[in-house]
């Protein structure tokens, strides 16, 4: 298992193979699809992004609330391609790492390889046991949208799998070939 810390830089993508279990600590930021439409909508308007999403990686989530003495409820990963159609934009504004589950688009693919990022899934289903990997969570825009506003997590040791890597591979196509 690889230890990562965020944000990523080139080198550290650059050596990340699919298959590859990483352990990642640091900051991590969520966004789905709402908060996603709002981001393109304001690069489309030539406006900052609420976040800097520079060498960030954004992990599609929508936690549940926290119950007393937690940090935040349940946060399993939702389908990533829900997201495709504004990946390719993010990725050409500086974001270097997506966290979901699910395959990916070709563009998004294409756009992964161009850019240098890198994909990563985390498991389904595990939400629980997820959360108890974020140490500090917090709103950081559009708390109108409830589960879906934009939260800045600080993580330690969250498991994840390199599911697309720079070099265009991508673990679940690998997988259908071994079946």
């Amino acid at each position: 298992m690889k230890h990562l810390k965020t944000p990523l830089n080139g080198k550290e993508i650059a050596n990340l193979k699919t298959g590859e279990q990483i352990s990642l600590s640091g900051v991590i930021y969520t966004a789905r699809d709402a908060a996603h439409r709002r981001m393109i909508e304001a690069v489309e308007k030539g406006e900052a992004l609420p976040i800097d999403i520079r060498g960030q990686v954004i992990y599609y989530v929508g936690p549940t609330p926290a119950k007393p003495g937690q940090v935040i409820g349940s946060a399993g990963p939702t389908t990533s391609s829900r997201m495709d159609a504004y990946t390719p934009r993010l990725l050409e504004a500086g974001l270097k790492g997506m966290i979901g589950k699910g395959k990916r688009s070709p563009e998004v693919k294409e756009a992964i390889k161009k850019h240098r990022a890198v994909y990563f899934a985390a498991a389904g289903g595990a939400g629980a046991l997820l959360s108890k990997r974020i140490k500090k969570a917090e709103i950081v825009a559009y708390e109108d949208l409830g589960p879906e506003a934009i939260y800045r997590f600080e993580v330690k040791d969250f498991p994840v799998v390199v599911v697309n890597d720079i070099y265009g591979n991508d673990l679940y196509e690998e997988a259908e070939k071994q079946v």
